[in-house]
């Protein structure tokens, strides 16, 4: 056996047993691409501490994991531009999940399994700790196969070379499953069954019905399907970057994507390539039967819950075993035109690292920026309570508007007035475009102008209405980009979302981290959350200002505000 087949047989015994030849392509191909300015000189939408690479297109956060203390992330990146294309597998580390150091493309087309384009995928972590990826490959007949590849160098803890199994494609579409070859991609981070065998599931569809492939195997490169799927759903369309993880009812944060239990329940969210939407349900998973089941009350179709209602896709989960907490990502798209996104060179960002936990109503996920992001809060500005009137605004000064987190806290003493939520007035979204932050109500809209110019010319609304609904009150939260810009040629579309809090006998918190092209929101202590793209004209940088209003004719009470200037985060 020649020196090089030696030692690649050597270094897969320790994963699998058998051999796996190494990446064909050389990473010289793509070096530096990640750590090349951008293109153009003028950058006013690049953001100070959100993930994204210098230049050209990213979309989907791909196989986030912690790796002997080191956190990675891997993404969809096309090294030749600022459109979707040429995808390869993207690859940056982090101690903190904030300041990131580019490496060279961790996975790229060089196998006949994946040579027209490296899609998404997950990582698992094996017994012993050891990584793999199970990513999505386009064969030069366009077929989505699934494909493996682990590291090279276990001692590395950056991770930076990847080798694949000579074996890929591991699972491909048959006749057998009637899934056509188009529609089988993004497999999930695999779990150990109580039988020691591992599971993964695969996004696709037959017709319009959405559905969740359930794989098997024993030693993770021998794959059989199921014959029927983990879970399917009608009329929801082609299911894309499924993610399947189990949350705990009581007492932590994150568990491993394997644990089982009676204090266990299963999340399923699906990212619907024909809306653009994603959607979660909690429910019960059968680890004999090996079926999934929604609880009772739970919508499973593209009216469900989401993690986030505004400007956010192909998201992702992994368990952070250092902090005992499971992180979530999302890909943010550009809200611009696509000539504008190759003027300015980029396009996409990633959300800010989210905590993600079970409401202790067990109905619902929680979510909440990661503290590490603090570390970057300089130029703390408190407010004392005081009272907006109605029709009032004040400015939050002493703080950098455009790179900025701001926590608010509003009470309302009276509802008398608050308007009645008409029986039809059930899409928020809907209900958000009606009722912009310049139409008047009784109890709302108040909360806050971001990215405002200082005339309010343009200005991005985050604000709160409440409804009377027979004998409760109902909070609407909006994310109204209608004047967010000057220039027309943006989507401006309105977000909303119900906040399942009550106003009677509970505060609003109304959380917003802003960064220049970016507003992410998170009303009701992490309940509801809406992130917005916005491409303001006026308001930029030190021309960007902050307010706290009431447009509604009711005086609202600020319990308590604090407002902090963000420092960059180290990042490329």
């Amino acid at each position: 056996m020649a020196g090089s087949s030696l030692c690649l047989f050597l270094l897969f015994s320790l994963f699998f047993g058998q051999c796996v030849v190494e990446l064909e392509a050389s990473h010289r191909v793509f070096q530096n691409l990640q750590t090349s300015e951008p293109t153009s000189e003028s950058q006013p939408y690049r953001t100070g501490f959100h993930f994204q690479p210098p230049k050209n297109w990213m979309n989907d956060p791909n196989g986030p994991m912690v790796y002997k203390g080191i956190y990675h992330l891997f993404y969809q990146y096309n090294p030749k531009g600022a459109v979707w294309g040429n995808i390869v597998w993207a690859h940056s580390t982090s101690t903190d999940l904030i300041n990131w150091i580019p490496h060279d493309a961790a996975i790229y087309p060089s196998q006949k399994s994946d040579i027209k384009g490296c899609w998404s995928g997950s990582t698992t972590m094996l017994p012993g700790g050891k990584p793999a990826i199970l990513y999505t490959g386009i064969d030069p007949n366009d077929k989505q196969v699934q494909n493996l590849a682990v590291p090279k160098n276990l001692s590395d803890p950056y991770l930076t070379e990847w080798v694949k199994s000579p074996k890929n494609p591991l699972m491909a579409p048959t006749a057998i499953n009637q899934i056509n070859a188009s529609s089988f991609r993004d497999p999930t981070t695999a779990w150990l069954g109580p039988d020691r065998i591992w599971r993964v599931i695969i996004g696709s569809k037959i017709n319009y019905k959405g559905l969740a492939i359930l794989y098997r195997s024993k030693n993770f490169v021998n794959w059989t399907a199921s014959k029927q799927p983990l879970h399917s759903a009608e009329h929801t369309g082609m299911w894309e970057c499924p993610d399947f993880y189990p949350v705990a009812t009581e007492g932590v944060y994150g568990v491993d994507t394997s644990t089982k239990g009676s204090s266990i329940k299963h999340v399923l969210k699906v990212s619907l390539d024909d809306t653009k939407h994603e959607y979660y349900t909690i429910g019960t998973y059968d680890t004999a039967t090996d079926k999934y089941v929604p609880d009772e009350g739970q919508v499973d179709s593209d009216s469900g819950l989401r993690y986030d209602y505004g400007k956010f896709y192909a998201s992702k989960t992994f368990f952070d075993s250092v902090t005992l907490r499971r992180i979530l990502w999302g890909w943010i798209n550009e809200s611009s035109s696509v000539e504008h996104d190759i003027k300015k060179g980029w396009s996409g960002v990633q959300a800010i690292p989210r905590k993600i936990w079970l409401d202790k109503s067990v109905k619902q996920l929680v979510q909440w920026p990661i503290a590490e992001i603090e570390k970057l809060r300089v130029n703390q500005v408190k407010f004392p309570s005081k009272f907006l009137k109605a029709g009032s605004i004040v400015e939050v000064k002493g703080v950098t508007a455009s790179q900025a987190d701001i926590e608010v806290s509003f009470k309302i003493a009276e509802f008398e007035k608050a308007e009645v939520l008409e029986p039809g007035w059930t899409n928020p979204q809907l209900l958000c475009s009606q009722k912009s932050a310049s139409v008047k109500g009784a109890l709302g809209p108040f909360g806050l102008l971001v990215l405002s110019s200082k005339s309010l010319e343009e200005y991005t609304a985050v604000y709160f209405r409440i409804f009377k609904d027979h004998e409760k009150y109902v909070v609407l939260m909006c994310s109204d980009q209608s004047r967010s810009s000057l220039d027309a040629d943006n989507d401006k579309t309105t977000y909303g979302a119900f906040v399942n809090v009550d106003p009677l006998h509970e505060e609003l918190s109304l959380r917003s981290l802003i960064d220049h092209s970016i507003v992410e929101s998170f009303g009701g202590k992490g309940k509801a959350c809406i992130t917005a793209r916005v491409y303001p004209t006026l308001a930029i940088d030190d021309d960007a200002h902050l307010y706290a209003f009431n447009y509604g004719t009711e005086k609202i009470n600020i319990t308590s505000l604090s407002a902090w200037s963000l420092k960059k985060a180290q990042i490329n």
